[in-house]
């Protein structure tokens, strides 16, 4: 097989295997119905574009895809916002726990929606407006174009989820065990950001002894690609994602209960074998592949004997002097011509490579009687005749072509024979 067709199938062969590589690194493309507030969704409901804009204005932003279990012991990542943006999964008691030591040691944080479970820790729910789908909020400025708010935040009622917090306080009542941290969460000032026309909070911001801030937003959409699109909420929103000055800081997006976790992920090889057996061009990669696996395994073993390979003759240089023999005779020398021919003929036989004299006319003697066949003798007596004719006129014509031949039939007669086995 030429060396050219292996060098295609070995490129050939690299090039499927870098598509695979490639294909199976990029992340991918969540469906335009996921309804996911997460950073990872370009989609109307993502909150891709939060993200960017802060990256955009030059903004220390990252995405968290850890679990927030050792929150408050950080110290290398430890962020100046936690946005917990409406996650689909809730946080374990001892992720809520680390939250709140983080928030009553300074930190701050920014819950939409139920937050993952932050805003019932903090002593609020969300609750729909009333029959009606939304309702029109309240601003300072009107000519601040803000959506209607579909949820407003209201306070939770003792009964609701157990105890009071004096009661729960208690030692060994069980809220202690589970989310009693909770009910260290006592907030000396509440802010309403945003509030609808019925007076109800949309945006609330609740402050703690040691610097602490915890932001409620009900409407998780706010917070989504498409009303920061359309509307003014970047206005009312960026002041919330900008770390105060004396707690400067990267803003952290939890997409660890989003459904983006690490642990979740597949490794680069197991996202490329999925990808290689989940899709058409994959499987056709596998096939090119296990192609090549045989070939390679068929021709690494030569089996049988060896082939015979075509024999290329070069031009034998007598053609050259053919050659050289039609320009002499044109030019009207063909003496001189036919006699160079058989001086050539006479250094390539010998050993020496030249010969002494110039004196070819017995040196053709001695080879016509040293020739093996008929052919030989009858092409040196033609070379010899040729080289004694003189003159021009149509005895003359095409003496050196003539001459030419017959150094070609005898050199053709006397050279070595070559066979496959010499070495």
């Amino acid at each position: 097989m030429p060396y050219r067709l292996e060098i295609g199938f070995a490129l050939l062969l690299a090039a499927g295997i870098g598509v695979a590589l490639w294909a199976a690194s990029r992340k991918p493309t969540p469906p335009s119905f996921d309804f996911r507030s997460s950073t990872f969704i370009s989609g109307p409901n993502g909150s891709k574009g939060l993200h960017d804009i802060l990256r955009q204005l030059g903004r220390p932003s990252e995405r968290r895809r850890t679990s927030l279990e050792h929150l408050a012991t950080e110290r290398a990542h430890r962020p100046a916002i936690l946005v917990l943006l409406n996650p689909i999964a809730p946080l374990e008691d001892d992720e809520v726990e680390q939250v709140v030591r983080y928030v009553r040691a300074g930190g701050a944080v920014l819950a939409t929606g139920a937050g993952g479970g932050m805003t019932r820790c903090a002593g609020w729910r969300t609750q729909r407006v009333g029959r009606a789908d939304s309702m029109a909020v309240r601003w300072p400025d009107p000519s601040v174009r803000l959506p209607h708010a579909a949820r407003v935040l209201t306070p939770r009622k003792p009964q609701e989820d157990g105890p009071t917090r004096l009661e729960a306080l208690k030692k060994g009542d069980e809220a202690d065990t589970q989310l009693g941290i909770c009910n260290t969460l006592v907030p000396f000032e509440i802010d309403t950001i945003v509030a609808a026309l019925n007076n109800r909070p949309v945006i609330l911001r609740l402050r703690y002894r040691g610097g602490g801030t915890l932001t409620l937003a009900a409407d998780a959409g706010w917070f989504t690609n498409r009303v920061w699109r359309d509307s003014d909420v970047p206005i009312v929103a960026l002041p919330l994602l900008t770390p105060r000055p004396e707690r400067p800081g990267r803003v952290v997006w939890d997409e660890y209960h989003q459904g983006f976790g690490e642990d979740d992920g597949p490794s680069l090889v197991g996202r490329t074998w999925s990808w290689l057996r989940g899709s058409p061009a994959g499987w056709a990669i596998l096939q090119l592949i296990a192609v090549a696996l045989v070939w390679l395994a068929m021709t690494a073993v030569r089996f049988g004997p060896a082939r015979e390979v075509v024999e290329r003759r070069r031009r034998s240089p007598l053609e050259h002097l053919e050659a050289l023999g039609a320009g002499l005779e044109s030019a009207a020398d063909a003496d001189t011509a036919v006699r160079q021919l058989a001086l050539g003929l006479r250094r390539r036989l010998s050993r020496a490579g030249h010969a002494g004299n110039d004196n070819v006319g017995s040196w053709l003697e001695g080879l016509e009687l040293a020739m093996r066949g008929p052919q030989g003798r009858a092409a040196v007596r033609r070379l010899r005749y040729l080289l004694i004719v003189r003159g021009g006129g149509d005895e003359s014509s095409g003496r050196v072509l003539q001459a030419a031949q017959a150094v070609e039939d005898v050199w053709e007669e006397l050279r070595p024979r070559t066979t496959r086995n010499a070495s």
